[in-house]
């Protein structure tokens, strides 16, 4: 009887580890206060990241859908499309987490705009 007892411990603890191991398997998801360096001044935006790749970029032009994020270990990019007073502009973002730190670029037609990022 102690001998089940043990395993059934056992096993318990491992499925534990095993949960607490598999974390956050998207290091991009969560919510980022973000400066974009760009000809027109600083640009201050809010990104909220889901798990599944998917994720909102809200700034004083508005709300952004953001769709089909890649990541690949700590690198991630995705593109966006903003409306430019009146004109859409797409914008290809790349970059890299490390932590709770952004680092990485909009690359446009009009050359790229540094972005830093700070996981809130």
């Amino acid at each position: 009887m102690l001998k089940i007892i043990r395993n059934i411990v056992a096993a318990a603890m491992l499925v534990i580890l095993a949960a607490c191991a598999a974390g956050n398997s998207n290091p991009f998801a969560g919510t980022w206060d973000t400066m974009a360096t760009t000809p027109l001044g600083n640009q201050e935006s809010l990104w909220t990241i889901a798990e599944d790749g998917t994720g909102m970029m809200a700034s004083d032009q508005g709300d952004q859908p953001i769709d089909g994020i890649i990541v690949d270990g700590n690198n991630v990019s995705f593109v966006v499309d903003i409306d430019a007073g009146g004109q859409s502009l797409s914008l290809s973002f790349s970059g890299v987490v490390e932590g709770d730190s952004l680092t990485g670029a909009f690359g446009s037609d009009f050359g790229d705009f540094d972005v830093t990022g700070t996981r809130q």
